[in-house]
C-alpha cells in the first residue's frame, strides 16, 4: 500500500499556528494540553499506514531507565516500541512537524528545548504501562512529553486510556482516538496507560534540554 506523505511540515500554516498557540497557552496555564483531531490529515494517514505496514520484527519490548539502568520489567510495562530516526518518509515527516512545534514553543515559552526523541508504540491486547513519570525533578533531561494516538474507530470499551494524574486526587482520562495529541511537562505529571483490549498504536516523544558538559554528552544518543 502506498504511503501518503505530508510534505509541508516546516511551514507554519495558519492551522499549525493556531494549534501550536493553543498548546503553548495550555502548557503555560496548567502544564498540559489535550487536543483532539490535532494532526494534519496527510501526516496522520502517513503515520497510520506506516505503523500498520511495519514489520513486527522492528519492534522491541519496552523497558524502563536508560543506559546501565535500563531494564525490562513486564510488571511495569508490556508494550513494544520502535525508535523513530527519520529513515522512513512518515517518520521523517513526523520529526519535521515536531521541529516546527519545538521552534514555536521556544519562541513563546522560552523552554530551551534542544532535541527531540520519539518512538512508535504498540500495545497488544492486555498490554499496559503502570503509573510513572517521564523525568526526575532536578535533572536536566526530558522537559516536555508528547503523545500522539493513531487508532481509528476506538470505542469506550476498548480500554487503553491514558490517565494523567494532576495531583493526588484529580486525574484526566484520555481516550486514544486517532489524531489526539497530548503534551505535558515531563517532571510534573505522573501518568499510566490502562490495559488495552485491542491493538493500540501511538507515538511517544520527549523534548529535552541540552545538559552537555565537558565530559558528558547530553542528551545521550
Amino acid at each position: 500500500m502506498t504511503e501518503v506523505i505530508y510534505l509541508k511540515n516546516n511551514d507554519l500554516s495558519e492551522n499549525n499556528i493556531e494549534l501550536f498557540g493553543t498548546i503553548a497557552d495550555a502548557i503555560r496555564g496548567k502544564g498540559f494540553s489535550i487536543n483532539f483531531n490535532a494532526l494534519p490529515t496527510d501526516l496522520g494517514e502517513s503515520l497510520w499506514l506506516h505503523m500498520k505496514n511495519m514489520n513486527l520484527e522492528k519492534y522491541s519490548p519496552a523497558g524502563v531507565g536508560r543506559k546501565n539502568k535500563y531494564i525490562l520489567n513486564a510488571f511495569i510495562r508490556s508494550d513494544e516500541i520502535c525508535w523513530i530516526n527519520g529513515d522512513s518518509e512518515a517518520g521523517k515527516a513526523w520529526l519535521e512537524w515536531m521541529k516546527a512545534l519545538q521552534l514555536y514553543l521556544n519562541s513563546r515559552l522560552f523552554l530551551g528545548l534542544f532535541s527531540f526523541e520519539s518512538h512508535f508504540a504498540h500495545y497488544a491486547p492486555g498490554a499496559f504501562y503502570k503509573k510513572h513519570v517521564d523525568a526526575f525533578k532536578g535533572e536536566s533531561n526530558r522537559v516536555l512529553s508528547i503523545v500522539l494516538y493513531l487508532n481509528p474507530g476506538w470505542l469506550p470499551d476498548d480500554g487503553g486510556e491514558l490517565i494523567l494524574h494532576l495531583d493526588e486526587k484529580e486525574k484526566v482520562r484520555v481516550t486514544p482516538n486517532f489524531g489526539t495529541l497530548v503534551a505535558f511537562l515531563s517532571e510534573e505529571f505522573s501518568h499510566e496507560v490502562l490495559s488495552t483490549k485491542r491493538d493500540r498504536y501511538s507515538i511517544a516523544g520527549w523534548f529535552r534540554v541540552n545538559g552537555s558538559t565537558l565530559d558528558k554528552v547530553d542528551p545521550p544518543r
